[in-house]
């Protein structure tokens, strides 16, 4: 299964794309989406928009993950980005593809083990679960919100097994 993670951000959002078999893990790509920030909010979503649903059409995901967003100090800036966010969430949704949103601290937690981790730490499990790939913070982040969607997607798959049998 092909799975995407989104990192979203209104000015920086970074994408990165694995495979998973079974357990195993394989780096596909990633990269950042970079807006143009004096163009106007609208401009912005609309080439936010445009870049996500490229890159979900060329690598071609059975699921997205999207990290969700955080509220900061400073409302207008939490706003914009939850607008940013939204876009995120709409390109790979407009696809077809079941789209999943995994807390911050979740996403951390699930690959360094510490729900608090920063940047740093989460680029080094990334370059750890995924050998050699070396990623900007964006991308790395991306990442690691797809490494985290395929752990919980196994966890749930367990699951589901479980209870079917049970039945």
């Amino acid at each position: 299964m092909r799975l995407i993670g989104l990192d979203p951000g209104l000015r920086l959002t970074g994408w990165g794309v694995i495979d998973v078999e079974g357990n195993r893990l394989r780096h596909v790509a990633h990269g950042v989406v970079r807006v143009a920030a004096e163009r106007s909010l609208a401009e912005r979503l609309a080439e936010l928009f445009d870049a996500i649903a490229a890159v979900v059409a060329a690598q071609k995901p059975g699921e997205a993950a999207v990290e969700e967003t955080f509220v900061n100090i400073n409302p207008g800036s939490t706003l914009k980005l939850g607008q940013a966010r939204g876009v995120v969430l709409l390109a790979p949704a407009r696809a077809g593809l079941p789209v999943f949103e995994y807390a911050a601290n979740l996403v951390k937690k699930s690959v360094t083990g510490a729900g608090h981790a920063d940047k740093r730490q989460i680029a080094m499990m990334v370059g750890r679960l995924l050998p050699g790939v070396e990623a900007s913070a964006d991308a790395a982040d991306a990442l690691a919100v797809a490494i985290c969607h395929a752990h919980h997607r196994a966890t749930r798959r367990a699951l589901a097994k479980r209870v079917e049998a049970a039945l």
